[in-house]
């Protein structure tokens, strides 16, 4: 669960959750994600970005006024 504070939702803030999230899909699906950039002549950076933007829909967010 994230908890975020609702006046601190600036552009920091949402590179910070975008940062979290890459870094945790690096985690999971590095290797398979390498693979399938190599073998399908895609840009890893792109792909794990895309990954990571498909990744924060999973979080549950707590918005505190």
């Amino acid at each position: 669960m994230v908890y975020l504070n609702y006046t601190n939702l600036d552009s920091e803030t949402q590179e910070g959750l975008l940062s979290m999230s890459k870094k945790e899909v690096e985690n999971r699906f590095g290797k398979q994600l390498k693979s399938y950039a190599q073998h399908h002549y895609i840009n890893y950076d792109t792909l794990l970005e895309e990954e990571a933007i498909r990744n924060l829909y999973n979080y549950d967010f707590v918005f505190n006024m």
